[in-house]
Formats: C-alpha cells, sequence, structure tokens
C-alpha cells in the first residue's frame, strides 16, 4: 500500500478482467496499487498525483446500465497530467504497446489564456482512452 487516497474526485473504470488490467496499468504505465480487494477484483491504484479504482464487472460492485460492447467508455478520455510522459512512453514502446493518438503539443484556450501540452493517448485493454500529458516548456 503506498498511501491513503488523496484525490478528491477518482474516476471507476468497469473492466472484464482486473488482472489483465492490473498488468497494464502497473507493469506497464507505471501505477502504484494504493490498495486492493482482491476477491472482488477490485484496485485503486496511483500514478504521481493522478488516481483511478478499477473494478471487474460481475464480480466487483460495477453499476451497469448498457449492454456491454467493446470499447468499454465509449465517448470519454480520461486526462492525467503528470510531470512527464517520456517514461510513459519508453514503458508503452517497451512492452510493444501503440499509441492511440500519437505525441503531440497542442495549446488549449482557458479564459483566454493559451496552455500548451504535451501529450498522447493510449488505449487500454477494455478500450479505455488515457490522455497522458505534460505541461509543454516555453
Amino acid at each position: 500500500m503506498s498511501g491513503p487516497p488523496a484525490s478528491s474526485l477518482t474516476p471507476e473504470l468497469g473492466v472484464v478482467d482486473a488482472a489483465v488490467s492490473r498488468r497494464f496499468y502497473c507493469d506497464v504505465l507505471g501505477f502504484t496499487v494504493v490498495y486492493e480487494r482482491a476477491e472482488e477484483g477490485f484496485l485503486y491504484l496511483r500514478y504521481e498525483g493522478c488516481e483511478l479504482m478499477l473494478d471487474q464487472i460481475g464480480l466487483g460492485r460495477t453499476w451497469i446500465t448498457f449492454e456491454l460492447q467493446r470499447p468499454l467508455g465509449r465517448g470519454m478520455n480520461l486526462q492525467f497530467v503528470v510531470s512527464t510522459i517520456d517514461p510513459l512512453l519508453e514503458r508503452l514502446q517497451a512492452a510493444g504497446v501503440a499509441q492511440f493518438l500519437p505525441v503531440e503539443t497542442r495549446t488549449y484556450m482557458a479564459n483566454g489564456v493559451g496552455l500548451r501540452q504535451r501529450q498522447f493517448v493510449v488505449q487500454d485493454p477494455d478500450g479505455y482512452l488515457l490522455r497522458f500529458a505534460e505541461r509543454a516548456k516555453g
């Protein structure tokens, strides 16, 4: 365990196989397990200040309000703002996992101010889109 939950908002994703998801999030991306309830297929994960819960469908307490079809999470992507995306990119490449959206630097307007970030998107084993971003320098 690596400390109590710290985030005020923590998404919980229903996953098909908690073991497969754990390997992807922990072994490939580098998340750590804050705590888990293995008998429920539940994991509470952290990467830097970003937190995420995973719950195995049919085993845990995931509430299903639709017919499950892959990819799960259609129409949603989760953004994780991290200190640097380079270690994530290196781990994905070493694991042979392709990026859904390659690295790009974008400027997004927010209240009249341009916020630049370097980012990429990867799809997890269940099809959820994960955008990892670092604030661009310069």
